[in-house]
């Protein structure tokens, strides 16, 4: 009997051990085919991650060569590069993407390179509304450069035609009128009952290079700027001599805390104009 009994378990305990056998095989197979679809799915996301990388990497140095041949992508520094006008026509400009506040008082600096003759053109204008002379710098014909601000005139003692950097800023408050000229740090002229107690008004136009016959357009060749400008900054305020002085001789940069000189904040228009790279007083300064 306990042979037969025996010989009855046998298979069945046999039969248990080889489906529990079976049964952690199956769980070590399953567990393996899931690691490796763990491993094919980390893979594949590396693959399409370094696809990625890849086609970024692509993307910014076709992005980088673009600005190479525009001439605008190699900045030091937002502030480090010029405008670069180079001939007299009415479709070659600047524009500034901000607009002025309603100001008591301005300083507008910036460094200018011109042998234009006659007259280095408009290098500046800012136009409102109802007028389209409210600031303006122009140079034209054999008259001296002029200041206008509200389409009043004041004539001032700068020359800037000899083809070199020239660092020049004009300072302007509407008491009394009164105007400064400077030209690379020293003040060469001052005069008053230049537009006396008139606000510069708000919202208008910028351009760098031509003169504005109404706002935004309208642009006279004959009056075109011709040659280069950099660092173009405007404040509220007039500027101390001693501040005036360390901008023109390199020894700091001041931001206009109305109108700060930005690559982001000049478009350029016209076949032939750019935004260069530039270090100004590198340039200007050779010895430094």
């Amino acid at each position: 009997m306990r042979a037969n009994l025996s010989g009855t378990s046998f298979p069945s305990e046999l039969r248990d051990l080889l489906q529990r056998r079976l049964g952690e095989l199956e769980k070590q197979l399953l567990k393996k085919v899931s690691n490796l679809e763990q491993e094919k799915s980390q893979l594949s996301n590396a693959t399409a991650a370094y696809r990625l990388k890849t086609e970024s990497t692509l993307n910014a140095l076709v992005e980088r060569i673009s600005e190479l041949e525009k001439g605008g992508g190699d900045f030091k520094s937002p502030e480090q590069f010029k405008l670069s006008l180079p001939q007299r026509t009415n479709y070659l400009y600047g524009r500034i993407t901000k607009t002025l506040p309603e100001m008591y008082a301005f300083t507008l600096c910036m460094w200018i390179k011109s042998s234009a003759s006659p007259g280095v053109g408009t290098p500046f204008s800012y136009g409102v509304p109802g007028q389209a002379n409210e600031i303006v710098l122009i140079e034209w014909g054999h008259n001296p450069i002029e200041l206008l601000i509200n389409d009043k005139v004041a004539q001032l003692p700068l020359e800037v035609r000899d083809g070199k950097w020239h660092h020049i800023c004009i300072s302007w408050t509407t008491r009394d009128g009164q105007w400064e000229a400077y030209q690379d740090g020293e003040k060469l002229g001052t005069g008053d009952n230049l537009a006396a107690w008139h606000p510069i008004k708000p919202g208008g136009v910028i351009i760098l290079g031509q003169e504005q016959d109404v706002v935004g357009g309208r642009f006279d060749a004959g009056q075109a700027f011709v040659g280069e400008l950099s660092q173009v900054n405007i404040w509220d305020r007039v500027l101390k001599p001693v501040e005036i002085q360390s901008i023109a001789n390199c020894s700091s940069y001041l931001a206009g805390n109305v109108i700060s000189w930005l690559a982001s904040n000049v478009e350029v228009f016209g076949r032939g104009a750019f935004k260069r790279p530039l270090e100004i007083c590198l340039e200007r300064l050779p010895n430094l």
